[in-house]
This record gives C-alpha cells, sequence and structure tokens, in this order.
C-alpha cells in the first residue's frame, strides 16, 4: 500500500462524512496534536523498561497501535489538504538531516546539530 493510496483512502472517509470543510491546516494540526497526546499519555509514567515493553501485552498494543494509526491518519490528511509530498519531504528532510549529523561525528551521541564541533 502507498502513500499516494492511504491519502486517498483517509480523504474518502472525510468526504463520505461530508468533513472537507472542518480538514482545515489549523484544525488538523489541533487535532494531530490532540492524537500525539493521547499516544503521550499511554507511555506517561512507565519506566524505560516498562514503555520498550508496552506492546507485549496485547490491549495495551491495542491501544497504541490505534493511537499511532490516528496520528498517521492526521498527519496524511495535513499534508493532502497542504499539498505536500510527504514522500518527497521525507526525503529531502533526510539529505538535510545527513549533513547536519554526519555519521562520523555524532554516532552514539544525542546532540543537537547546533552544539556539534565539526572537524
Amino acid at each position: 500500500m502507498t502513500i499516494e493510496h492511504l491519502q486517498k483512502l483517509v480523504a474518502d472517509f472525510a468526504t463520505q462524512r461530508d468533513w472537507e470543510r472542518f480538514h482545515t491546516p489549523k484544525n488538523l494540526v489541533m487535532a494531530l496534536t490532540g492524537e500525539v497526546g493521547e499516544l503521550s499519555e499511554l507511555f506517561q509514567w512507565l519506566t524505560s523498561e516498562e514503555s520498550s515493553a508496552i506492546c507485549e501485552d496485547a490491549a495495551r498494543r491495542e491501544r497504541v497501535a490505534d493511537e499511532v494509526a490516528d496520528v498517521f491518519i492526521y498527519l496524511l490528511r495535513l499534508v493532502d489538504v497542504l499539498g505536500i509530498d510527504l514522500e518527497a519531504a521525507v526525503e529531502a528532510k533526510l539529505r538535510k538531516n545527513e549533513e547536519r549529523y554526519p555519521a562520523a561525528v555524532v554516532k552514539g551521541r544525542a546532540v543537537k546539530y547546533t552544539e556539534l564541533r565539526r572537524p
């Protein structure tokens, strides 16, 4: 299944419910933020070990999967409404990040690119 196909499924879902008028960029970003909050809530207060093992429990795995799907659905809808080619945007951003975070400099380090000392 492609990104384009998923975007069409999401757009068709909205069209069938006459929701396009509500799907402004602002509203979609607000909805996306809410869904990320719901995903975050599932991990709130867990230890690192507990968060890594969350999907070992079938019920918790399903809740995580549902929230991840909600986040992705709103993101797909947002880029569709804005006319952003998600695949191209991801590839372009990865190229920028390759320049900002050269593997030889950052390997094993969690630092922001603005804090890196380059040779």
